[in-house]
């Protein structure tokens, strides 16, 4: 994986810091849910029942590989299948 040195520096807030790389590479990987913002970056959400079912934002480039941000969204809300 690829990060920006913007991702590094935030990385080391107190706040950020315990977010695990590998739980970054699975919200990557597997999305539940992708939006594109209207300055080409990719947001992508995943549910991290190890952080006490917390949902990580990663904030990907343009190039949807290059990991710009990634940060708990605690107003994220799943929208479950009601079927």
């Amino acid at each position: 994986m690829k990060f920006t040195q913007y991702f590094w520096y935030t990385h080391q807030r107190e706040d950020r810091k315990d977010i695990d790389l590998k739980w970054i590479e699975q919200v990557v990987a597997n999305p539940i849910r992708e939006e594109r913002q209207k300055d080409g970056r990719v947001r992508r959400w995943g549910h991290i029942p190890e952080a006490g079912g917390k949902y990580l934002r990663v904030v990907l480039l343009e190039d949807g590989e290059t990991v710009h941000n990634a940060f708990f969204d605690r107003r994220f809300m799943e929208v479950k299948d009601e079927n």
